[in-house]
Formats: structure tokens, C-alpha cells, sequence
């Protein structure tokens, strides 16, 4: 009979490993698996073999076989075999997918549309907000990874000031330096948070570490306590991903003698951990501004492990140091003080260039350190827990020179204005310590609802300890020429000022009588929101604050200096409510109510109560313990995504009320003290004296339109901005207006520090694979001066179209350049203006180009 023979590949020794051998014992071969196999099948079914008549089947079993000694290939098919395989990899580039050059990138923002980067899709605190941006009722504006790039904003004043509905105020109570924002017209400067948890104090924030920004409009004491009446800004830091390493570098120079370098590197260390960490350096000039000083140093480093699939815990730790000379802006002029025809000095003749400080002595330092740790558990699919610990310290270090208090003599020409060069200093250090715990749960009802329910706890517990300099009286300017008593030296020349370079001794060192303040806050709260298969969603919330602030130090009765304390204790409990409806997946129209509370002392960088604060000294046996100022917003507006749901369009009415509110006034009153309203700055004299007062019980409002675009048109057009038109005014007052000579009462007067008309719009093209152009317009309409409550319409500055341009070049896709042109017509334009009878302004910087050099790897 014929010998059936295995395939040869069989015979091999990696196929007869795979397939297991068996020795056979009778004929000392060996006797592959699949021969056993077809054996046992035979004797299996060996009688009905026999039965056919069919011939037994006899399996070789395959022999391993000698192989050929390998011979080394010739240099020939070398060559040809490596044309072969080019020519292999030229086929499968030609036939492989194309990627998009919008594709996303390893250091992606993972809160924006991949397709549509200047589109975020949702903010960071996704339990208080776990909807989509669409389908949130309430306007929230979010400045991406890519739209803080394209802006070219490295602080995040920078950021906000080109972005509609935010105005800059300027630092009050001797804290004239530092991160202060009116949103919707209401003083946010204290209502700003890092990753969710409230960044306590005024300070001057880079933005190196930054991944978004997100401006909450809008009453939001139910999502971030205290304050935000007029909204909140949550920064978002960089996290590390797991996703993939790369390693970012960029690199500026400018012609406002810039010099920027900034790192950012992400490492997997493995699928579970990875690390993030990236620095910071700068040396830069401010254009169009004589004398002043710009320079960053800082680092982080963020860490994200997830042992498991239910376990995540990231941390970070921030450091910045902000250094150089102040600028404190420019003299304000003013006819008389009744008039309302004057405006900031360069707007009459004087060099925009000019500096009033002294660089032998002004500087400034303001530091941060913030390290956070958050850990998240699944413990159920449907529950999550999270604990978020942050402990910060912030310095606010200065010695300043305000331009204040413009003279002339009588008959002297114009170009003689001389004014008062006032020193102004303070060392402020604040510490925080938050946690934050949440419990975040969804679940279905029996009527068709998706409920997500958050719960929280919170712990707040800020301290800020706030002195000042010694010595800054009894400084040499010229010759004779000293300081009064007051610190403040008169005779500076406005046109030509001639102390700039005049040398100082060292300043004394400080006072060691500070002022310390404490705030202890212990909040719950409860949030949920409802989404009947997404065509109709509720949400509302509730929390509670309780509340106390201490503050303690020194302040002088009658020529003597005398130490003292106050405190207070409040209970504070807010409410939200909204409902949105979705006629299209792509479009949702909603209505929101909201409340919020500001208790006296929340900004907590103010030592008095004209700034917010709380003095620890009061003549007269007075206390200035008001109640919380109540804010109540409705609004009404609708979202749509458009375009391949590639832009975000917003629209929104509302109205914001305030109650309780503070304002200033002089009060002509006898003796004896007790008719002298709380909160008066009152020694009892003998017989009728004017006394100047803070009180409560004002009211105002703020109606506005805010229209809001963010995303993709087409493409390659890209664009963000917005338009806010808001009417405000004072409907209740109990004092006279600061300018009795033009009008008799605060109320029907609109509010200070507050642009009523704003626009900014960012719009980018990209021309083809390499090149793209963009530009930035920003307005804002007249800002009035004034006091805490009503404008005095005697002092304002002007209204500013200002404008940008950029262009960016893909050099290849590991490195691109950007040539930035900020304020191309080198207008002359002002950020804010300090409010007293006879302000400062501070001037936006000119002109300056910046080459920014981008490696990504």
C-alpha cells in the first residue's frame, strides 16, 4: 500500500513543537500529533474500515530534515533587498489614511472639540456641571489651551482684558498692584479659583501652567460660596496623561526686549503613572512704558497614578516669582473739581512714555506656591467619591510711587503741572488651606429622568498677615527736597519728571505692627441635575456657608496708637434653579435663577471697610459689621452648536440685583458719637464736625445682553469672542452723589469701573498645510471713576478699539513659528482708574512684536 506523507510543512521542528510530539515506543519513530489523531481515528473505526473494504491507511510520521548552512548575502542583495523594502514603505505612506492637521496632539486640552479647538465642550468641575456647555443653563466662557496660545496671553490679566464683559479695576486699600476683574460690573477679585478651590488674596497670575480658563457669569454662590456676583475665573492647570510622553518648548523674543523660555514635558512612566513638569523664565521691559520691569521665573510638576480602573489620585505643585519695577500709571487731569472735560495726562501733550516712580527704590516681588492632591474612587459604576487637599502660600511684596494729586500754579503755564509722588508699600502673605470632599451619584427615577446628585463638604481656612515699609518718609530726593511726614514728596514735574534716578538709601524695614485677618468657612452643599432623555433638563442646588472672620492690629485715636479686634459670624445660605430645553440635539434654550451673598471682609486683602475689609480700630467705640450684600440674577438664553456641531453660538439676557450694598458719604453731625452711623472713622470732637462714612443699605442693578461665539466656521476659519452690552444704575442711596455740583443723588447714576459696552473677537485661517493668519479686535467703551457704589461721571477713561495680528508657520511637524504684532496702531489706551478725588490711571502697554519659536516632540 501506498505511504500517506505530511505536508512539509509538518516537518519542521517549530511545527512539530507546536503541535506536541509522541514517541512511538514499538517503532522507535516519532509520531507527530495530527498522525495520533488519524491512528486513533482508524482503530476507532477500524470495523467499519473493514466493512468497506477500504485499504488500511499507514502515516509516516514527517522526519526532521538537515538544513542548509545559511551563506552571508552578497553586497548586491543587500542593496536590492533594502530598495525593495523603500519601496514597500513609499506604497503603504501613499495608500495610508490621511491625518488631519487638526488632529490631536499628544498635549491636547482634553476639555475642547479635537476638531474645533477654540470650541470647549465642557468645563473642568464636571460633578457641579455635568452637563455639556450646551446643555448648562448659564453663560460660561472658556478660553482654551489653543485660544490662550493664539491671543499670545502669558498672565491671565492679559487674557481676560481681551475678552468681552471683563473690565481691570485697580488694587484699593493700599493693595494698588495685582489681579483685580469686574464681571457683568461686579468686582471679582477674590472670586477667583485654581482647579475649583478659591485662590484667597490679589495677585499677579502667569499662565505657563495654565491648560484654560473658564469665566462662570453669573451669581454662583451654590458652586464656589462666597462672593461671585457678578461671576467667578477657574483656572485649569496641566495635568499628566498617560495618554503619551512629548516634550514641549517655546521660546520668545520681543522687541519690548523680551526674553521667554517655557518647558513643558509629559512622561509615561508606565500604563498606570505618569509625570508632568515645566519652567519658566523671563526677562522683559513693557512696551511704551520707560523704566518698568517684567520678569518670571516658576515650575510645576503634576503627577497622575491610577493603580486601578476605579482609583485615581493627581497631584501638583506650583511655584511662581513675579519681579521688577511697578508701574503705577500716569496723572489724571482735572480742570476743577466739578468738571467733567479732563482725561489722563498723555491725552494732553504729556510723553505716554513717562515714568513717576523712583528705580532706586520701587519694586516688586509676588510669589506663589500651591500643591494640591486629589483622589478619585469609583466605587460603583454609578458612585464616585472625590477628596481634593490644597495648601497655598502667596506673597504680595512692593514699594510703589502712585502719581496722584496734579497742581498748578495760578498764572503758570500748562506745561508746569507738578504732582505728588506718594509712596505706597505693603508685604502681605496669605496661606490657605482648603478640602474639598464630594460625593457624586447617578441613578434613573421611575419617570424617565438621569439624575446625577453631587454632594459636598468644604473647609476653608485662609489667613493673611499684611504690613507695610518704615523709613519711606525721611528719603533724600534732591538737595534739600524731602519727604513729608506723610511719605509723599510734591514738585514733581508731570511733563518731565525729574526724581526717576535719584538714589535711595535702603528702605527700614517693616513696621511689625500688621494687620492679620482670618476667614474659617465650613460649607455643604447639594447639587442635581435631571436630563429627561435629553430633550428637557433640570438642575438646581443649595448651600451653606457658615462663615467668621478675625482681624486684629493697630490704628492710631487721636495721635495715639492703639491695638484692637474684631469679628463677625454669619450663616449664609444661596440657591439655583435651572431649566433648559433641547428642540434639537444641537440646541438647547434655557432660564436660570441664582442667588449669592458677599459678607464684609470676603475680599480679604482690604483693612478697611471703604475696600472691603474690616478695621481693627475704630474711634468713637464704632464697628463696621454689616450685614452680607444679597445678589439675586435671573437670566434667560439659548446654544447652539453649528457647522458639523464645530461652533458653539451663545446668547443671553439677565439682570442682576444687588442689595445691602456699600457706599461712601461725609456726614455733618454733633456730638455725641453715638449718632455717628457704624462704620464712620470717628474721634468725638468738640461740637459739629463732617465725618466720612461707610454704610449699608444701597442698592443698584445690571441688565445686559452677552452674545458669544467659539469654534469653527469652516475648516480652516477658526474664531472666538464675544459682544456684552449691560445698563447699570443705582436704584437706592442714602448718600449724596461724590459729585453734588453735577448731581444731587447717587440714584439713576450708572456704576464705576464697569465697560457697558465690550467686544473682542479672534479669528484665525489656515491658508494651507504650513501657513496661518489670525487677528485679534478688542473694544471697550468709557470706564467712569467713582466710588465703592455710584460713577462720578467728573472722571472717566476713554473708549479703545484696540487690535492685533499673527501669523504662524508649520516648519515641519516637530517645530513652528509664530510673529505676533499686539496693538499694531500703538494706540494709546488705559486699563483702569484708581478711584479717589484725584486718580491715577494705569496705560495699556504700546506696540511690540514677539517671535515665538515652538518645538513639539
Amino acid at each position: 500500500m501506498g505511504t500517506a506523507r505530511a505536508p512539509r510543512s509538518l516537518r519542521s521542528t517549530a511545527a512539530r513543537g507546536s503541535l506536541g510530539d509522541n514517541f512511538d515506543a514499538a517503532t522507535g519513530r516519532t509520531v507527530s500529533a495530527v498522525a495520533s489523531l488519524i491512528a486513533v481515528a482508524s482503530v476507532s473505526s477500524g470495523a467499519q474500515a473493514q466493512q468497506s473494504n477500504l485499504p488500511p491507511v499507514t502515516v509516516d510520521a514527517p522526519q526532521e530534515r538537515p538544513r542548509p548552512a545559511a551563506s552571508k548575502p552578497t553586497a548586491d542583495q543587500v542593496r536590492a533587498r533594502n530598495a525593495l523594502r523603500r519601496a514597500a514603505q513609499r506604497q503603504q505612506a501613499a495608500t495610508a489614511p490621511v491625518v488631519p492637521t487638526n488632529a490631536p496632539a499628544a498635549d491636547r486640552d482634553p476639555y475642547a472639540n479635537p476638531a474645533a479647538p477654540y470650541m470647549a465642550t465642557r468645563v473642568q468641575a464636571s460633578g457641579k456641571f455635568p452637563e455639556p456647555i450646551l446643555n448648562t443653563p448659564k453663560s460660561i466662557t472658556v478660553l482654551t489651551k489653543d485660544v490662550l496660545e493664539d491671543k499670545n496671553a502669558t498672565t491671565l490679566k492679559q487674557a481676560i482684558l481681551s475678552t468681552a464683559g471683563v473690565t481691570l479695576g485697580t488694587g484699593e486699600g493700599g493693595n494698588a498692584f495685582g489681579d483685580r476683574f469686574f464681571i457683568r460690573g461686579f468686582d471679582a477679585r477674590n472670586d477667583i479659583f485654581i482647579d475649583g478651590v478659591r485662590d484667597s488674596g490679589v495677585s499677579v497670575r502667569e499662565n505657563f501652567f495654565t491648560e484654560q480658563v473658564e469665566i462662570l457669569r453669573g451669581p454662583g454662590s451654590t458652586f464656589a460660596g462666597r462672593g461671585v456676583a457678578g461671576g467667578a475665573i477657574n483656572i485649569v492647570t496641566k495635568q499628566a496623561t498617560t495618554e503619551k510622553s512629548f516634550y514641549n518648548m517655546d521660546t520668545t523674543f520681543g522687541t519690548d526686549q523680551t526674553k521667554r523660555v517655557t518647558l513643558d514635558v509629559n512622561q509615561v512612566i508606565n500604563p498606570t503613572l505618569a509625570i508632568r513638569a515645566g519652567g519658566l523664565f523671563q526677562d522683559a521691559d513693557v512696551a511704551g512704558r520707560d523704566r518698568v520691569k517684567d520678569n518670571r521665573d516658576g515650575a510645576f510638576v503634576a503627577t497622575t497614578w491610577k493603580p486601578t480602573d476605579a482609583i485615581t489620585i493627581t497631584g501638583n505643585y506650583i511655584h511662581t516669582e513675579l519681579t521688577g519695577i511697578p508701574d503705577f500709571g500716569v496723572p489724571y487731569y482735572r480742570p476743577s473739581m466739578t468738571s467733567t472735560a479732563g482725561g489722563p495726562f498723555p491725552d494732553f501733550g504729556v510723553n505716554r512714555n513717562n515714568f513717576y516712580g523712583f528705580v532706586n527704590r520701587d519694586f516688586y516681588r509676588t510669589g506663589q506656591d500651591i500643591g494640591t492632591i486629589n483622589a478619585e474612587v469609583q466605587i460603583t459604576p454609578d458612585l464616585l467619591l472625590t477628596n481634593k487637599i490644597r495648601e497655598s502660600h502667596s506673597t504680595q511684596n512692593y514699594i510703589g510711587t502712585l502719581p496722584e494729586s496734579p497742581t498748578l500754579a495760578a498764572g503758570a503755564p500748562f506745561t508746569a503741572y507738578t504732582l505728588t509722588a506718594n509712596p505706597q508699600s505693603r508685604y502681605q502673605a496669605t496661606d490657605v488651606f482648603a478640602n474639598q470632599t464630594e460625593a457624586t451619584y447617578k441613578f434613573n427615577d421611575y419617570v424617565g429622568f438621569r439624575h446625577t446628585l453631587l454632594a459636598g463638604i468644604e473647609y476653608d481656612n485662609e489667613r493673611s498677615s499684611i504690613d507695610s515699609y518704615t523709613g519711606l518718609g525721611s528719603e533724600i530726593t534732591t538737595g534739600t527736597t524731602v519727604f513729608t511726614g506723610s511719605g509723599s514728596t510734591s514738585g514733581v514735574s508731570v511733563f518731565n519728571p525729574q526724581a526717576t534716578d535719584n538714589p535711595f538709601p535702603i528702605p527700614g524695614g517693616l513696621t511689625g505692627r500688621p494687620t492679620k485677618i482670618g476667614i474659617e468657612t465650613v460649607s455643604g452643599y447639594v447639587m442635581d441635575s435631571a436630563n429627561y432623555r435629553d430633550l428637557l433638563i433640570l438642575n438646581g442646588g443649595f448651600r451653606y456657608d457658615d462663615y467668621s472672620i478675625k482681624t486684629s492690629g493697630y490704628g492710631t485715636i487721636s495721635g495715639v496708637t492703639t491695638s484692637g479686634s474684631q469679628q463677625a459670624q454669619f450663616g449664609i445660605p444661596d440657591f439655583n434653579l435651572g431649566l433648559t430645553l433641547k428642540p434639537l440635539p444641537n440646541g438647547s434654550v434655557y432660564a436660570a435663577y441664582a442667588t449669592s451673598a458677599n459678607p464684609v471682609g470676603a475680599e480679604f486683602d482690604g483693612t478697611s471697610t471703604a475696600y472691603g475689609g474690616i478695621n481693627p480700630v475704630l474711634a468713637g467705640g464704632n464697628t463696621q459689621i454689616f450685614g452680607p450684600e444679597k445678589n439675586k440674577a435671573i437670566e434667560i438664553g439659548t446654544k447652539w452648536e453649528l457647522f458639523d456641531r464645530r461652533l458653539l453660538v451663545t446668547a443671553a439676557l439677565f439682570q442682576t440685583e444687588k442689595e445691602n450694598a456699600r457706599e461712601a458719604q461725609n456726614i455733618t453731625a454733633a456730638t455725641p458719637a453715638a449718632k455717628i452711623p457704624a462704620g464712620c472713622s470717628y474721634s468725638p470732637p468738640a461740637g459739629t464736625t463732617t465725618v466720612s462714612c461707610i454704610t449699608a443699605g444701597a442698592a443698584y442693578r445690571i441688565r445686559g445682553i452677552d452674545l458669544g461665539v467659539g469654534g469653527k466656521i469652516t475648516d480652516k476659519w477658526s474664531v472666538f469672542g464675544g459682544l456684552v452690552l449691560m445698563q447699570s444704575e443705582v436704584t437706592k442711596s442714602l448718600a449724596p452723589s461724590p459729585n453734588t455740583a453735577l448731581y444731587p443723588t447717587n440714584v439713576g447714576l450708572p456704576l464705576a469701573n464697569i465697560a457697558h459696552q465690550s467686544f473682542s473677537m479672534l479669528s484665525k485661517y489656515q491658508i494651507n498645510d504650513i501657513w496661518e493668519l489670525g487677528g485679534q479686535a478688542v473694544y471697550r467703551s468709557k470706564i467712569y471713576g467713582g466710588t465703592l457704589l455710584a460713577a462720578n461721571q467728573g472722571t472717566s477713561i476713554p473708549s479703545y478699539w484696540r487690535f492685533d495680528v499673527f501669523a504662524e508657520a508649520k516648519i515641519n511637524k516637530n517645530w513652528q513659528v509664530k510673529l505676533f504684532v499686539n496693538n499694531i496702531f500703538d494706540k494709546r489706551y488705559y486699563d483702569a482708574l484708581y478711584q479717589s478725588a484725584a486718580p491715577f490711571v494705569l496705560e495699556a502697554p504700546g506696540r511690540a512684536a514677539y517671535l515665538v519659536l515652538s518645538a513639539r516632540y
